[in-house]
C-alpha cells in the first residue's frame, strides 16, 4: 500500500510558518493595547503616609542626652548645689533670684522690663506712662510662677492662667487639646532627666501651638520649673540670669541640648556668685546696723536682701514703717556705704546694696 504524502512539512526552518514570528505579527496587530507598565511615566500623586506618633521625638532627645551625659551630670550637680544653698538660706533669696530671672526673661522676649520698674510693679502696682502694662503683667506673672504656684505637669492651664473662652469657634483648636498633646509627650518622657525634659518641652512649645501669643516667657518659666522639679530649695532652675543664650539654640536635638546646658550652667554660676555677694553684704550690714535701735533697720536689711532695688515708698509699704523712719535709715545706710542710689534723681529714687 502506498502511503500518502503528509500535508505537513517537516521543514522547521520554513519562514512562512514560524510560530514566534506569527505571534509577533499578531501582537503588532493589537495596536489598541497600552504599552508595558514600566515604560509609562508615574504621574500619580503620592498616597497618604502614616504620621509618626507625637512621642517619637522622645527617642531623639534620649540619644542627645546620651551624647551629653557628662555635661548633663555637671550641670545637675551645680543645680543641686544651688538647691541646697537656697534650702539653707533665707526665703528672700528665692524671691530675689526670681525677680532677676523674670527681668532678664523679659529682655529675652522683647518686653525689656527693667528690674526697677518690675520691682515697683510687683510691690506697689506702680507703672510709668512709658511702661507697657501688658509687658509688666507678663513679667509679674513670671515672678509669681517662679516663686510659687501649681506644678506645670499637674495642671498646665492653671499654671499658665489660661482657659478656653465660653464662646468657642467650631474650627478653632481648643487650648486644653493643645496643652493635652504637649503634656502627653512630656509625661511619656519619664526616663529623661528633668533638665533634658525641660529642654525638650521648651523647644516643643511652639510646635504644640502653645505660643500663639508670641510669649516665650511662658515656655521658659515652665521649663525652669520642670528642670528643678526634683529639688526642695530651688523652685526653678535659672535659665536667663546673666544672659539667655541657652534659650536661643537651633539645629538638631544634640545641638540644642548642648546650648541649653551651657546656658543653664552659666546662669546657675551667676546666681551662685550673686548669692555669695548678698550673703557677704548681709553679714557686714548686720554688724554695722547692730548699733541702731528700733525695728526699721533690721526690716530694711531683710528687704534689701530680698529685692534687687528698693524705693522709699516701697519700703514703707513692705515693712509698715513711717516715711520719716524709712528715709532716715536709708540716708544712714547710704552714708555708711551699705547701699547706693541708682536713679540719680531727686524724686522716685531707688537704692540697691553696695556689692
Amino acid at each position: 500500500m502506498k502511503l500518502q504524502a503528509s500535508a505537513l512539512t517537516d521543514d522547521f526552518d520554513d519562514p512562512l510558518i514560524t510560530i514566534e514570528e506569527d505571534e509577533e505579527a499578531h501582537v503588532e496587530d493589537l495596536w489598541f493595547l497600552p504599552g508595558p507598565l514600566e515604560e509609562e511615566p508615574d504621574d500619580l500623586p503620592p498616597g497618604p503616609r502614616a504620621e509618626p506618633p507625637d512621642t517619637a521625638v522622645i527617642e531623639d532627645w534620649t540619644k542627645a542626652e546620651g551624647v551629653h551625659a557628662a555635661q548633663l551630670a555637671r550641670v545637675a550637680g551645680r543645680l543641686g548645689a544651688l538647691d541646697d544653698r537656697l534650702l539653707r538660706g533665707p526665703e528672700g533669696w528665692r524671691h530675689r533670684l526670681a525677680l532677676i530671672e523674670a527681668a532678664d526673661l523679659s529682655w529675652f522676649a522683647g518686653d525689656r522690663v527693667s528690674p526697677d520698674r518690675l520691682a515697683l510693679w510687683i510691690s506697689m502696682r506702680l507703672s510709668g506712662v512709658q511702661d507697657d502694662s501688658e509687658a509688666l503683667a507678663r513679667a509679674g506673672w513670671a515672678v509669681r510662677r517662679l516663686t510659687s504656684g501649681p506644678e506645670p505637669m499637674v495642671d498646665l492651664a492653671a499654671f499658665l492662667d489660661r482657659r478656653d473662652p465660653e464662646k468657642f469657634e467650631n474650627n478653632a483648636e481648643r487650648f486644653d487639646e493643645r496643652a493635652g498633646s504637649w503634656l502627653d509627650v512630656m509625661t511619656a518622657a519619664v526616663d529623661l532627666h528633668p533638665i533634658t525634659s525641660a529642654c525638650m518641652g521648651f523647644h516643643l512649645w511652639s510646635l504644640a501651638g502653645l505660643g500663639q501669643y508670641g510669649d516665650r516667657i511662658e515656655a521658659a518659666v515652665t521649663a525652669g520649673r520642670i528642670a528643678a522639679s526634683d529639688g526642695n530649695g530651688a523652685i526653678f532652675a535659672p535659665l536667663a540670669i546673666g544672659g539667655a543664650g541657652g534659650l536661643l539654640a537651633s539645629g538638631v536635638q544634640p545641638e540644642r541640648l548642648a546650648c541649653w546646658l551651657d546656658g543653664m550652667n552659666s546662669a546657675i554660676l551667676t546666681a551662685m556668685r550673686h548669692l555669695d555677694l548678698v550673703e557677704t553684704w548681709t553679714v557686714q550690714a548686720e554688724g554695722e546696723m547692730a548699733k541702731l535701735s528700733g525695728k526699721t533697720p533690721p526690716a530694711l536689711l531683710t528687704l534689701f536682701a530680698e529685692w534687687p532695688l528698693v524705693s522709699a515708698p516701697m519700703a514703707e509699704t513692705q515693712i509698715g514703717a513711717s516715711r520719716a523712719a524709712v528715709q532716715r535709715n536709708l540716708a544712714w545706710m547710704e552714708k555708711n556705704g551699705l547701699i547706693r542710689e541708682v536713679t540719680g534723681q531727686g524724686r522716685f529714687r531707688m537704692w540697691r546694696i553696695s556689692i
